[in-house]
């Protein structure tokens, strides 16, 4: 199954995506969903909006320098190295974005990067789950872009206020499920700005994998429904050139994995009116 969650006459459900068109679930949260039958009329996906497949995750987390060539890159921006223990951050929940929807590039920065990468969706609760039986808690896989405000980042140690601004944590537009993908180390993620190639990988590449990350994850504290992973990201991300390529408005960013889809944001000045309510 591809799970999707969308918009149609100003409501939204979560759905079943086929071809050309979205079958209606009968369920209304993302646990009901994933058990949910059908519940209407196929509807035409051009008469759709696809929304973020989760809308408001417990936790978003991600791993850091999780592919060799990236994080020989990182050490330029990060002062990193090739990590032998996990590093982990997270990344806000009102940070969650739709896979085509604007992303902002912040009033305090201008150094907004790109970081394409897989994303796997939690779909059972799992806790000291061992790696041979990680993917007895995933609900399925996605495509994600890991956005990052680098000079915040290196900012703050623990890169939580780097990667938790609003509207870059962008994943979509399918939850696709496990006995859709037959060949999980094979996938490749590209990522273009603009039409050009930025990053090529594949997740064979992994430094840690993807069972190892819920293991380890899982021996500190407990992974829940719809919680989200960003397994990490090949090199070819902005800062690793020189000059840096940042993003600027008006740019817009492709993120491409084999068998699950695209995901593609213009990046936007971000609006930075004071709201308090």
């Amino acid at each position: 199954m591809r799970l999707v969650r969308f918009q149609f006459d100003d409501e939204v459900h979560f759905g079943a995506l086929k071809a050309d068109s979205v079958v209606p679930l009968a369920g209304d949260t993302f646990d009901a969903a994933l058990k949910a039958a059908p519940c209407g009329d196929p509807i035409p996906l051009k008469a759709v909006t696809l929304l973020a497949p989760v809308p408001k995750p417990g936790k978003i987390l991600g791993i850091g320098v999780n592919y060799a060539a990236h994080a020989a890159e990182s050490v330029s921006f990060v002062d990193t190295k090739k990590p032998e223990v996990q590093k982990w951050f997270n990344k806000q929940v009102t940070a969650v974005n739709g896979p085509y929807d604007a992303v902002h590039l912040p009033k305090v920065s201008e150094q907004l990067d790109y970081e394409g990468e897989l994303v796997v969706i939690i779909g059972k609760r799992g806790r000291h789950v061992p790696p041979e039986r990680a993917f007895e808690i995933v609900a399925g896989l996605t495509v994600g872009c890991d956005y990052s405000v680098r000079d915040w980042q290196r900012a703050s140690q623990t890169m939580i206020m780097g990667k938790g601004f609003d509207t870059h944590a962008v994943f979509g537009p399918a939850i696709v499920t496990l006995n859709e993908i037959t060949d999980l180390p094979s996938l490749e993620l590209r990522t273009f700005v603009n039409g050009e190639p930025r990053q090529v990988g594949y997740v064979r590449d992994q430094i840690h994998d993807i069972a190892a990350q819920i293991a380890h994850l899982t021996a500190a504290f407990t992974l829940e429904p719809g919680d989200v992973i960003f397994t990490g990201t090949p090199a070819g991300v902005g800062a690793g050139h020189t000059p840096p390529k940042w993003l600027k408005a008006g740019d817009r960013v492709r993120v491409e994995i084999d068998g699950l889809g695209f995901i593609e944001n213009e990046i936007v000045r971000e609006p930075g009116e004071t709201i308090i309510a």
